[in-house]
C-alpha cells in the first residue's frame, strides 16, 4: 500500500523528481499492485506476427545491450538479441496469445466419482511484472465435478498458460481458478499457489528463504471442512 507521505508529493505536470517517482515505482512495485485480474492488454495487441514481434524486439533488445556497454561482435554476445526475443515470443511470454491456450476435452463422470479430486505439485515458471525476473513455484488445484471431469495433464497446461506471462501472483491464482470454473461448469475449484519471487531473492531485500502463498477458494470450498480437506492433502509440500 502506498503511503499517505509519499502519495501528495507527487506531481504529474513535469516538475516532479526523479527520486520521488523512483519511491513511488518502487512502492508499487514492492507491493505487488495489480490493477485487474484480466492481464493488461493494449488495443491490436495481436496486429503483428510472431516473426514481425521478434524482429522488432530483437532490435530494441540490441540497443539495450549497447547502452549497457556490451560488444555486439562478440562471438557469445551477437546472437542474444534474437535469442532473448524468440524466447520471451516462443517461450516464456507465449500465455500471452489466446492462440496458445490448451484445447480442453471433457469427460463424463460414468465414474460417479464425487469426492474431491486433487493435483498437487504442479511445477511452474513465471515473470514478475513489475521486473520481469523469474517466479518459480508450485500449483495445487483441486475440484469436485459436476458431471463432466477433465484430462489430468490439461489441468498442468492451463497453469503453465497462464503462467507463461508477466504475472503478480494474486493475478495467477485468480486466472486459473476463474478459468476452471468456467472448463468444468462448477464453481467447486481451488487453488493454491506457493511461490518464490527474484524480484524479493536477487534484488531489493535480497530474501532467499521467504516464499509466498496464494489461494482461490470456490463454490464448496468455502466450507471450512472441504477447505481443510484439500489442505490436508498438501500439509507435507515443502520444498519445490
Amino acid at each position: 500500500m502506498l503511503t499517505k507521505e509519499i502519495v501528495p508529493h507527487v506531481k504529474f505536470n513535469g516538475n516532479e523528481t526523479i527520486e520521488t517517482l523512483d519511491i513511488l515505482i518502487e512502492e508499487m512495485g514492492d507491493s505487488h499492485v495489480s490493477t485487474s485480474t484480466d492481464t493488461p492488454m493494449r488495443a491490436g495487441a495481436f496486429d503483428l506476427s510472431d516473426a514481425e514481434k521478434i524482429k522488432a524486439i530483437e532490435e530494441h533488445f540490441k540497443s539495450i545491450m549497447d547502452i549497457m556497454g556490451l560488444d555486439l561482435t562478440d562471438d557469445s554476445l551477437k546472437g542474444t538479441p534474437h535469442r532473448v526475443a524468440k524466447m520471451y515470443i516462443k517461450e516464456i511470454f507465449q500465455g500471452l496469445n489466446p492462440a496458445n491456450k490448451p484445447r480442453v476435452a471433457l469427460f463424463d463422470n460414468k465414474y460417479k466419482y464425487n469426492e474431491m479430486l486433487v493435483e498437487k505439485n504442479i511445477s511452474f515458471y513465471s515473470n514478475c511484472e513489475h521486473h520481469f525476473v523469474p517466479i518459480m513455484g508450485k500449483a495445487h488445484v483441486a475440484y469436485i465435478s459436476s458431471g463432466k471431469v477433465i484430462g489430468l495433464s490439461k489441468l498442468n497446461r492451463l497453469v503453465e498458460y497462464y503462467a507463461k506471462r508477466p504475472q503478480v501472483q494474486e493475478r495467477l491464482t485468480m486466472q486459473i481458478g476463474k478459468e476452471l470454473q468456467q472448463v468444468l461448469g462448477t464453481d467447486n475449484v481451488a487453488v493454491l499457489i506457493d511461490a518464490k519471487h527474484l524480484c524479493v531473492a536477487s534484488r531489493g531485500v535480497e530474501d532467499n528463504t521467504s516464499s509466498t502463498v496464494t489461494a482461490f477458494y470456490g463454490g464448496a470450498f468455502k466450507n471450512e471442512q472441504r477447505k481443510n480437506e484439500f489442505l490436508k492433502y498438501l500439509q507435507f509440500d515443502t520444498a519445490f
